[in-house]
């Protein structure tokens, strides 16, 4: 079994497409570094699953109780030891702070692992190269991008690349960081020669060389080759092209070492295009909640006269067709529509079927986990019920003040009609795959709004998961707000699985090759 370090790791959704390959038995995580502590807890929870389902019967059986019953012990009140392994494994570490530095040199020092079986994963933190924290960055007085750490936490990463030596490693960032500049020099063909001779990056001599692979192209990075000759856009994998039901484009690096002239002929297989409406098979239907004083008489009746008033505007403006849609909301729209809860029963366990419904579901799991809707104010309810509806006939989102121009709809912004704002509301469209889902959505639902108009809402942790393929039983913790940073941040577990497959096929097949890699005399394995 093949040994995993996950720094940057998050709640754990690149680690859990690893560690779940071949249903356990391919990678073993023997570090994950975290230092946001309720996304720790969640990866905490995750190990001791993990742990549990192969080692523990009875703490597996401990996990699910936990998961379905508010009332139920924590498993680590029950199972103290294996609790403690899991806590061993996920470490609240902050890279870059020499204590934490020092603890996760000491812990990869004592697990004595061997280069030949060892493979690093991970994500550095993408606020100062994504397009949206470049441009807040920017409106930031006395902001000065050489002096931001975050441009260069992915030389932690490296530190650990160059610590380990392992013979293959992973690395996952936003596609902004190809034109991302420091200095008035763009960063990305310096992070390829980094990655590529990581010894020498950090000033220490000459160390093992990297190759570094596209998942999607034959296109190939080596040591000493010219950034500008490639296409650095070949990096870029589009999620929703291999079976995940969501737009996300990011930036993955396959990085194996140089001698095992690894020739890039594994590459990710195309899929059947996985939408929304797919992917939220099954979850059940959740009225959004209305302010402090929440009663489904109250939402019902505000949704209800919200949709009949805009029906009329719709009317004036001589759109019948949206009209009927919208009294089409106000006649469905039910007080008896609950607003979810952190632990929602099922009313069913339907088998599944289709390789994404196996990946995400349990019939174990008699509950939804983190299945609750936010509270909306009354605007943004008609707003939401507005932009559904709009998707529904037109096949699109609805776009600035030009398309919602109903008497309410228009935000308090001074700036509304500039022409900046026309994507301040997005729905989810149903037949296609989701939009990017990204940290924002711990902030405003505006972006993420359900495509069934009576439910007027936008989506709740669960469906986010989905989108990201987190599976049914991946319980988040911490506050909802937490939650949802952790998903919007993730990568997509079962992208993450079918990368996973790529890295064992190169690992098996260059088996006799890396037997001699801890012990290679010759200078060509000194590079």
């Amino acid at each position: 079994m093949f040994k995993l370090i996950d720094l940057f790791a998050g709640p754990g959704g690149l680690g859990e497409g690893f560690a779940s390959l071949n249903n356990g038995k391919a990678f073993n995580i023997v570090v994950s570094a975290e230092m946001e502590a309720s996304a720790h807890a969640t990866l905490t929870l995750r190990s001791f699953f993990r742990h549990a389902k192969n080692e523990s019967p009875a703490a597996l059986k401990a996990y699910y109780e936990f998961c379905n019953s508010a009332q139920a012990k924590h498993p680590r009140d029950l199972y103290p030891s294996l609790w403690a392994v899991a806590t061993e494994e996920a470490r609240k570490l902050t890279l870059g702070q020499v204590n934490d530095n020092t603890l996760l040199d000491k812990i990869i020092r004592d697990k004595k692992l061997r280069e030949d079986q060892t493979v690093l994963i991970g994500g550095p933190p993408c606020q100062a190269y994504s397009l949206v924290g470049r441009s807040r960055n920017m409106g930031t007085a006395g902001y000065v991008a050489e002096d931001d750490h975050r441009h260069f936490l992915y030389r932690e990463y490296l530190r650990i690349l160059n610590k380990a030596k392992p013979t293959v490693f992973v690395m996952e960032n936003v596609k902004g960081i190809l034109s991302a500049k420091v200095g008035g020099r763009q960063i990305f063909p310096d992070i390829l020669h980094d990655l590529s001779d990581p010894s020498k990056a950090l000033g220490r001599g000459r160390g093992h060389r990297y190759t570094i692979h596209s998942l999607v192209t034959p296109t190939c990075y080596e040591h000493g080759m010219d950034p500008e000759s490639i296409n650095a856009k070949d990096f870029i994998i589009q999620a929703e092209q291999y079976g995940i039901p969501q737009a996300r484009h990011r930036v993955i690096l396959l990085g194996v070492r140089e001698e095992l002239k690894y020739d890039g002929r594994h590459l990710l297989g195309h899929a059947p295009q996985l939408v929304v409406q797919s992917a939220l098979a099954g979850i059940p239907r959740l009225r959004s909640k209305l302010g402090q004083d929440d009663g489904g008489e109250k939402w019902r009746d505000t949704v209800v006269k919200l949709s009949q008033n805009l029906a009329a505007d719709a009317l004036r403006h001589k759109e019948p067709a949206l009209a009927e849609g919208l009294f089409e909301v106000a006649d469905g729209a039910s007080a008896k529509l609950e607003t979810g809860a952190l632990r929602y029963p099922k009313k069913s366990n339907p088998e599944a079927t289709t390789e994404f419904q196996k990946w995400v579901r349990d019939a174990e799991i008699r509950v939804w986990l983190n299945h609750e809707t936010r509270s909306h104010m009354t605007s943004d309810l008609g707003r939401y019920l507005y932009a559904a509806v709009f998707a529904e006939q037109r096949g699109y989102s609805p776009k600035g003040h030009t398309e919602f121009a109903l008497k309410g709809l228009a935000p308090g912004h001074a700036n509304w009609e500039s022409g900046k704002f026309v994507d301040r509301f997005r729905v989810q469209l149903k037949n296609l795959p989701s939009s990017t889902v990204t940290s924002h959505i711990s902030k405003d639902g505006h972006y993420f709004i359900h495509p069934d108009p009576i439910q007027c809402r936008s989506l709740t942790v669960r469906e986010a998961a989905r989108l990201q393929t987190f599976p049914d039983n991946y319980f988040f913790q911490g506050n909802k707000t937490q939650q949802y940073h952790q998903v919007g941040n993730a990568v997509p577990s079962l992208l993450a699985n079918k990368i996973a497959l790529i890295c064992h096929k190169i690992l098996s097949s260059t088996a006799r090759k890396t037997r001699s890699l801890n012990v290679c005399q010759s200078p060509e394995c000194d590079r």
